[in-house]
């Protein structure tokens, strides 16, 4: 190990560490502080924290593929698997040291001139950030660009806003839609459950009608399986559903016609023609969670109650306070529930109600 110059006014250093050889600028002209740059690298060496880069770094290309089948959600591995087309097109066969905070820059102005939202730009970035984080936990490069500041791009104000759904609305939909799709209707606005998720492979073994409670065990997210309270509203129509079908006929509550054995998957056309039908035009069936949210801020839920009754909450909060959040949860219902009536009993009060 030494100091030496390299045509240059600042020091070099010569060291040598895990078995490889290293010259490094110290960055300063003078040897004092050059001397004590390089004690701390012998001191870091020896203590084992010296930041070594892997000499041989893959490409963006071979990286993400790597990354992207240790994904254990289907949707998510899907979702990166589209974003992963694009990286792959734009930096082709660069190595994970050249995707730098420039060429970063660069493939968002590339992408938004080719007409693609930024909603999807920021998708591509999220999956980016995944893979140079790991790429620099495992020491491809010495730091992670995106460490520098937020690079995603502001989409709130092109975002189209959710339609949240009227009780005059919901009135005009239940009227028109087959049997399952009116359970479905207000399972997922007295609920707020997610769609694909969690409210189709709903299995009727998952469902306490007794106890007026449906449990989800699989979600999006491990604070998404949770036990989630129904409205005497919700309660009574999954019983009248049930008696139509019942698990005698499918173990799932939104069974696929063609095969019983199976949940629905999707439904868009169904959903679409029910709207048609209602004369509301459309929007999409994930609304409802919106509808849901709306609805019960509008009852007076507190945020935590509401985020946890929607699965967005973290385990650990969940595990510290359970068993209040369990009262508050049915409190929450409940106010959702009088909401509901007050409404409905203002819709069918006769014109001449209020006249002396």
């Amino acid at each position: 190990m030494g100091l030496y110059k390299k045509g240059s006014s600042n020091w070099y250093a010569a060291f040598s560490a895990d078995g490889r050889h290293f010259n490094r600028s110290t960055g300063t002209s003078n040897k004092r502080v050059a001397r004590k740059i390089l004690e701390s690298w012998k001191a870091q060496i020896l203590e084992g924290r010296f930041n070594l880069l892997k000499s041989q770094s893959p490409t963006l290309k071979e990286w993400s593929k790597g990354f992207i089948q240790l994904i254990p959600n289907e949707n998510t591995r899907r979702r990166y698997a589209v974003s992963k087309v694009s990286l792959d097109e734009f930096f082709r066969d660069a190595r994970l040291p050249h995707i730098t905070l420039a060429r970063i820059e660069e493939f968002k102005r590339t992408r938004l001139v080719a007409g693609v939202k930024s909603a999807t730009v920021n998708r591509d970035l999220a999956l980016l950030r995944q893979l140079l984080k790991r790429a620099e936990r495992e020491r491809f490069i010495a730091r992670n660009p995106f460490d520098a500041g937020n690079l995603f791009l502001e989409e709130r104000k092109n975002r189209r806003q959710p339609h949240i759904l009227t009780y005059e609305e919901e009135s005009r939909l239940i009227a028109v839609v087959v049997p399952m799709l009116r359970a479905l209707l207000i399972l997922l606005v007295e609920t707020g459950l997610r769609v694909g998720k969690e409210a189709l492979p709903l299995k009727w073994t998952d469902i306490d009608l007794s106890k007026g409670t449906l449990t989800v065990r699989e979600s999006k997210t491990l604070a998404g399986r949770r036990i989630v309270p129904l409205s005497e509203y919700c309660n009574a129509e999954l019983l009248q559903w049930k008696k139509l079908t019942g698990p005698e006929f499918s173990p799932y509550v939104f069974f696929n016609d063609r095969n019983p054995a199976t949940h629905l998957l999707k439904l868009p056309k169904t959903w679409k023609r029910a709207l048609k039908n209602a004369k509301i035009e459309y929007f999409p069936i994930y609304n409802l969670r919106h509808t849901f949210a709306t609805r019960m801020q509008e009852a007076g839920t507190s945020p935590v109650t509401l985020s946890q009754m929607m699965g967005h909450s973290s385990t650990g909060i969940i595990q510290t306070y359970a068993k209040v959040l369990d009262q508050y949860r049915l409190d929450a219902v409940k106010k959702l529930e009088q909401l509901r009536q007050s409404y409905i009993a203002v819709e069918t009060a006769p014109a001449d109600a209020h006249i002396n």
